[in-house]
């Protein structure tokens, strides 16, 4: 059961047109197509801030490297621990 609430003002025609499109949709409320909008956008727009997509063939390099470096340097295992400090 949701328990936040949000109060927006916008323009009358962008309020008589979701309300249209929630009815096309089926959907019970404006509340309801305000809410699936927010949550479908929320979604993709934190899917394109962290994932990371690489090509077969880069990723094939990096792990070529990973499997040839040598043991990490003290530098990077102060890095390593300044970003899990820090929540990096």
């Amino acid at each position: 059961m949701a328990t936040a609430r949000l109060d927006i003002r916008l323009d009358e025609d962008i309020k008589a047109r979701a309300e249209k499109a929630a009815a096309l949709l089926g959907l019970k409320s404006l509340t309801e197509y305000v809410v699936r909008l927010m949550d479908e956008d929320a979604t993709q727009i934190i899917a394109q801030y962290e994932t990371m997509v690489v090509e077969d063939n880069i990723f094939d390099q990096f792990i070529t490297a990973c499997e040839k470096a040598k043991k990490p340097n003290d530098a990077l295992m102060e890095a390593a621990k300044f970003t899990e400090k820090n929540g990096f």
